[in-house]
């Protein structure tokens, strides 16, 4: 798609792939492209990527070939995709792509490992299932081409990072059919010679500043300015121009609005009020063409104090629902863009105030919507299943990427790196586990210190910015017992915990902090409704609608009732494949009226209305 002018970035229409980068033009490869599967993993060998007729079945992209949307729909074992597709004139043009200029391919992510031909020459690899990538089209294919994408996606390594996709051939308990290949957008953009590749953005509302990161292509000329304009609308609230002579730069704008005590709240991004403001951000090389980018923020900041999660030094409630972002016609990938608008939408409409994206690197649109309609998200990496030395070179790799590509969003507030020690299953005995899990902690706070950090969610921490725990206990009098005061949540998450494993592995003064932290219920309930299906699971199944109604609001209200909670999240959104413990069915229908729902998630957050401002505790 294409757009001919510079769009609001804060008010875009969610289509774009990579929301806090914008360019005039663009062009979307999605649609039908020539597909073949190679089990014998011969393609490479018999040049399959200069020999078009060895790739020529058809597959709708960016769906993956286990989903019915791709037209495939064939969910047993795909080790080796090829994927084809010619590039029309027309759409280099669509681009915005002229003479002297460069042409960018980018794919949003394939899984797991991916090579690129363009006209039969390699031009690029790249190894992650979800994390974006960007090729040059050399300059002879400009005008128009043929592109060969070949992806290896092996279904049983457990080393490679790979979330709730199944290693055994049928899914099975609470993983689910894979998710191989092309399953992000594929799109191309046409920029200046020199140009600007990431931008990331840092606020601190308290030294009413914003701090700038850019990342150029390369070293700039001499004389190469940046120019910066940050608004809300019409209005310039800071504006600024610098020289560049680094390819990475930091730049830092004042906010004279926020340097009013009385009046920086309306501008600070919060649940209830998330105020984006725009940025244009122009590279002025001394000679040649400028390169102009749209982007946004949101001015916050994170913290703790108090037992509670702060934002703005304020206690917030977190009211959290886990979302596996996975659909049965799509699996990991959107049917469209407006389906992730709608899923973040239908979030805040029932009532939560937050979201735990679960085993899942998010697709950036659906990112895009959480900052807008201001809905608090938990990014957690997609675990691996083995503990060795290249499955933690894998992990670090890939969650640095994820780090990068999603630190701007002011929606994002916890990072979640591993989760119930998936992949460091003997954590508790195994000192090289520990190292990975605290490696993994303190290199997120070293790439982002500006978040909260969960070192491992659920259970056997080794360092926290919270104290997380999971429960599936479904007698609410029990819950109550066990989170109602204090006292009770010490004696509860004091050495072996409810779901039978230890709550903290790190040394001695790593445990002391993060028991100190503000303690939440991350998981809990996973209520599941008996529709006499084979196969179906949940942590606890009642036998009808109504007996769901009922039980869910014994649960609701007994962990409202729970003061000592900083928050909870409930497992989970929607019925996912086997795993029938939603709130909603597997097409977002709410199994109770929602207007009911909400009332039992949303009345009673325990925060009181006119919130205490707290000093938050010091990052680390």
């Amino acid at each position: 798609m294409s757009q001919e002018s510079l769009a609001s970035a804060s008010s875009q229409d969610g289509r774009y792939p990579r929301p806090q980068l914008l360019r005039a033009s663009w062009a979307d490869l999605s649609g039908p492209w020539r597909f073949a599967l190679d089990p014998d993993d011969r393609g490479v060998t018999d040049g399959w990527a200069g020999n078009p007729a060895e790739i020529a079945g058809e597959i709708i992209v960016p769906f993956p070939p286990e989903s019915p949307a791709s037209g495939i729909g064939d969910t047993g074992y795909q080790r080796v995709l090829w994927y084809r597709r010619t590039v029309a004139a027309a759409e280099v043009a669509e681009a915005g792509h002229d003479g002297g200029r460069t042409l960018l391919l980018h794919f949003g992510a394939v899984d797991y490992r991916a090579d690129v031909w363009i006209d039969g020459a390699h031009v690029g690899a790249h190894e992650g299932g979800h994390t974006p990538f960007t090729v040059v089209v050399p300059q002879s294919a400009a005008d128009g081409f043929d592109l060969v994408v070949r992806a290896e996606d092996d279904p049983q390594d457990l080393a490679q990072p790979r979330g709730k996709q199944d290693w055994e051939e049928r899914r099975h308990v609470v993983w689910y059919d894979r998710t191989s290949g092309i399953w992000q957008p594929v799109w191309l953009e046409s920029v200046p010679a020199r140009y600007v590749q990431a931008l990331t953005w840092r606020t601190d509302p308290d030294a009413a500043v914003v701090h700038l990161s850019v990342e150029l292509d390369g070293r700039p000329a001499a004389g190469t300015r940046l120019s910066v304009r940050i608004a809300r609308g019409e209005e310039t609230l800071a504006a600024h121009v610098a020289e560049l002579t680094e390819p990475h730069q930091t730049l830092t704008l004042s906010l004279p609005v926020l340097r009013n005590s009385q009046a920086r709240d309306a501008w600070l991004w919060t649940p209830e009020h998330p105020l984006l403001l725009d940025a244009v951000v122009e590279l002025l090389p001394p000679n040649g063409e400028s390169d102009r980018i749209g982007s946004y923020l949101g001015i916050r900041s994170v913290g703790t104090g108090g037992g509670r999660v702060l934002v703005n030094d304020r206690p917030t409630a977190v009211r959290a629902v886990l979302s596996q972002g996975y659909w049965p016609q799509s699996h990991l990938a959107a049917p469209d863009a407006d389906a992730l608008r709608h899923e973040a939408q239908l979030i805040k409409d029932l009532g939560f105030t937050s979201v735990r994206v679960h085993q899942k690197v998010e697709d950036p649109r659906f990112l895009y919507w959480t900052d807008r309609l201001g809905l608090l998200v938990w990014a957690e990496m997609p675990s691996v299943y083995e503990f060795s030395a290249l499955a933690a070179e894998r992990l670090v790799r890939e969650w640095a990427a994820v780090v990068r590509r999603d630190s701007s969003h002011p929606s994002i507030v916890v990072w979640v790196p591993l989760n119930e020690s998936w992949g460091v299953d003997r954590i508790a005995q195994n000192g090289e586990e520990r190292e990975l899990a605290r490696s993994l902690y303190h290199l997120t706070k070293a790439l982002d210190s500006s978040r909260l950090v969960v070192s491992n969610d659920g259970w056997e921490h080794t360092r926290s910015d919270l104290f997380t725990v999971h429960d599936y206990e479904n007698d609410a009098a029990v819950l109550r017992a066990r989170y109602g005061t204090p006292e009770a949540v010490r004696q509860t998450l004091d050495g072996i915990a409810p779901n039978g494993r230890r709550m903290l592995v790190g040394s001695p003064e790593e445990s002391a902090d993060t028991a100190g932290r503000p303690v939440l219920l991350s998981e809990f309930g996973g209520v599941s409704v008996d529709r006499a299906a084979d196969g179906t699971w949940g942590y606890r199944t009642v036998s009808s609608d109504e007996a769901l109604e009922t039980h869910l609001s014994t649960l609701f209200s007994a962990v409202g009732d729970c003061a000592p909670l900083a928050g909870w999240c409930y497992t989970q959104l929607t019925d996912t494949a086997q795993e029938t413990n939603g709130l909603t069915d597997e097409n977002r229908v709410p199994k109770i009226p929602l207007g009911r729902l909400r009332r039992m998630i949303a009345d009673d957050d325990g925060i009181p209305a006119a919130a205490p401002v707290f000093h938050a505790e010091p990052s680390r």
